[in-house]
């Protein structure tokens, strides 16, 4: 690579970094006002050295967590949405009920990433949408993998309010599930936040090792019985691993 062509791309680098979400060949051939040929050889350069990726789909670029590893940064949420929005779109497919992916930020467990059912019968849930960090499946299976410096500050700022009588709202019991959880591989919400609906949900995992989102499926509890969450773990856990390694994952997280 030559010295312009280095400048080029670390300029592509920082680009992508603010981006903070996948981009085209011509978003970037346009950003830099490059030929398209040009821009694709310096793009294929970068995900050759592996500071880039390449959506097998899309054909778009995002940055890798070579990036991330290097300077220390966490993966931005949006960034995180992206990557996992066409996961949650192929699990939905797959089984015919709600997924999605959700966050720790600044104290919240929030949506970034979704997809519904077409059915009459499904569970609407909305992106940037906010979920309690005790009693939902994305809650719990974050929160099972949290530093414990991370969880104790969490629950101290979170009370453990009662949504439903099945609702957890003592600590002494909700520390006895995440213990569970971590065992299990996995979260269970069983109508814990709102009657009549059934959650499972598994940890994802960055470069770091360190928990830094949750993926679920969610429905009726008519479907979605106990039965049907042993049926829906293996393709949650498949998918949840494809998303952690592209979060530079090396280990798949336990299904």
């Amino acid at each position: 690579m030559t010295h312009r062509s280095l400048e080029r791309g670390l300029a592509m680098l920082e680009w992508l970094a603010a981006a903070g979400r996948p981009l085209s060949l011509s978003d970037t051939a346009r950003q830099f006002a490059l030929h398209r040929s040009t821009t694709h050889h310096l793009l294929q350069a970068l995900v050759r050295v592996g500071y880039l990726q390449q959506d097998g789909d899309t054909r778009s670029y995002s940055l890798t967590h070579k990036l991330y590893q290097l300077t220390g940064r966490p993966w931005p949420a949006e960034l995180i949405g992206e990557m996992a929005q066409p996961l949650v779109e192929d699990l939905t497919r797959r089984l015919g009920e709600g997924s999605s992916v959700a966050v720790w930020r600044d104290g919240l467990v929030r949506i970034v990433a979704k997809y519904e059912t077409d059915g009459p019968v499904r569970v609407v849930q909305d992106v940037n949408a906010q979920r309690p960090l005790h009693c939902t499946a994305v809650g719990k299976a974050l929160a099972a993998w949290m530093p414990p410096s991370t969880l104790r500050a969490a629950l101290a700022a979170n009370p453990l309010t009662r949504h439903t009588p099945k609702t957890i709202v003592t600590q002494a019991a909700l520390e006895a599930e995440l213990r569970r959880i971590r065992n299990a591989g996995y979260a269970i919400d069983d109508e814990e936040q709102h009657e009549g609906l059934r959650c499972i949900a598994m940890p994802v995992f960055s470069h770091s090792g360190e928990v830094v989102a949750s993926m679920c499926v969610v429905g009726p509890k008519h479907r979605m019985t106990h039965q049907r969450l042993l049926v829906v773990r293996a393709p949650l856990a498949e998918a949840s691993a494809r998303l952690s390694k592209r979060l530079g994952h090396s280990e798949s997280p336990r299904a």
